[in-house]
């Protein structure tokens, strides 16, 4: 296995353990999100900001995974 591959590996499943600890952390924790956001005030930026969180770990995992397998986006030419 090449460096590269292994580092790619390893990027891989940093990000899918972070993501899945995230998901775990929510259904564990839903109550007291739930409870939070509906204080008033500023509180309706936590779900926002669990979101953007969740976009950004699981997004940083899906472009790993695929980056893994070699698979990327094709590029056109103007």
């Amino acid at each position: 296995m090449s460096a590269e591959r292994k580092r790619a590996t390893v990027r891989t499943l940093r990000y899918g353990a972070i993501s899945l600890l995230l998901y775990i952390l929510l259904y564990l924790f839903n109550v007291e999100i739930l409870a939070r956001s509906r204080e008033g005030g500023w509180s309706f930026i936590l779900p926002m900001a669990i979101a953007f969180l969740f976009s950004i770990v699981h997004g940083g995992f899906t472009g790993q995974f695929w980056e893994l397998f070699g698979i990327r986006a094709r590029t056109t030419k103007k």
